[in-house]
């Protein structure tokens, strides 16, 4: 690699730059591997949110995303169209809808899981299993902490 090749090592170094980076290889590997799925990686974080909850309504949904109301309507109308989720109304508040997974749904979550888990160890796989649980606890205490 030439000295003028690459962003330079004042750039390089910096955690911005990094996390960036990562963050972009892991999203095209997660492009590549859900290629054959139902859902890409942005559907996939709805599917998780909602199969680990109990049901709840687009706005807290949206809420936990951390994604403005508008977004997570079109992520929803997007996975309703596909007949992986469906709104209903709540039993205990009948004013108000919440989101559930079909049966469809959960298959379309097992299936993306698989291949999101591929992603991850394919953009992992230059650590060591230590290093890769090390990795994941230290970014875990960044996010958890705001």
């Amino acid at each position: 690699m030439d000295s003028d090749d690459g962003p330079g090592p004042q750039l390089q170094g910096r955690l911005g730059y990094q996390l960036k980076h990562a963050f972009l290889e892991l999203e095209e590997l997660h492009t590549v591997h859900l290629a054959r799925c139902t859902v890409n990686v942005r559907e996939l974080s709805v599917l998780l949110l909602l199969d680990s909850r109990e049901p709840e309504s687009q706005q807290q949904a949206a809420g936990r995303l951390g994604v403005d109301r508008t977004t997570m309507v079109g992520l929803l109308d997007g996975l309703e169209g596909k007949g992986l989720l469906v709104r209903q109304p709540d039993p205990e508040d009948r004013r108000r809808n919440v989101v559930v997974l079909t049966d469809a749904g959960r298959r379309a979550l097992k299936e993306a899981k698989v291949a999101s888990d591929k992603a991850e160890r394919e953009l992992l796989a230059g650590l060591s299993p230590s290093e890769q649980r090390q990795l994941r606890d230290l970014l875990a205490r960044l996010v958890t902490r705001s």
